[in-house]
């Protein structure tokens, strides 16, 4: 039986994302010192940090709020696999460092995806739960309302 999620450092997804973020911030130490490396590396390190950000963010909300954070979370996900390309093909990193980093941005974004489905179809079976509760015959007596 899996563990009960009690934070969000308790997830798997988010512990990734901020194992992806952390090794990223070592990659771009080894740009060079150019306008063009740094900008490419500040937006490469602003995507992948907002990847755990958002997730952590949205963990003690509402379902439906939790769903949002992780449906900006895989933005911030296929935005850092985008920079990725773009630091491999401008040389910034090598085919040996960014193979892994974009197998790990990948697999984040299908493991974000399905979190988000799970959590909205869970919402949906609460919220029907929750409407046959207040308006079926399993709604409790109220108190009484003069008239």
């Amino acid at each position: 039986m899996p563990e009960e999620v009690q934070h969000f450092t308790d997830l798997r997804v988010w512990r990734m994302a901020y194992e992806l973020f952390l090794a990223l911030l070592s990659d771009v130490d080894s740009f060079p010192a150019t306008m063009g490396a740094s900008v490419l590396a500040e937006q490469l390190i602003r995507s992948a940090a907002s990847v755990s950000a958002n997730t952590a963010e949205g963990f003690g909300r509402s379902q439906r709020k939790f769903a949002s954070s992780l449906d900006i979370a895989s933005g911030e996900a296929s935005e850092t696999e985008s920079w990725l390309y773009k630091a491999r093909d401008a040389g910034f990193l090598t085919p040996q460092v960014a193979a892994p980093r974009l197998r790990t941005i990948v697999d984040l974004e299908k493991m974000l995806g399905s979190l988000r489905r799970r959590i909205l179809s869970n919402a949906a079976a609460v919220r029907e739960e929750a409407a046959d509760y207040l308006t079926g015959t399993n709604a409790p007596d109220g108190p009484e309302m003069p008239e």
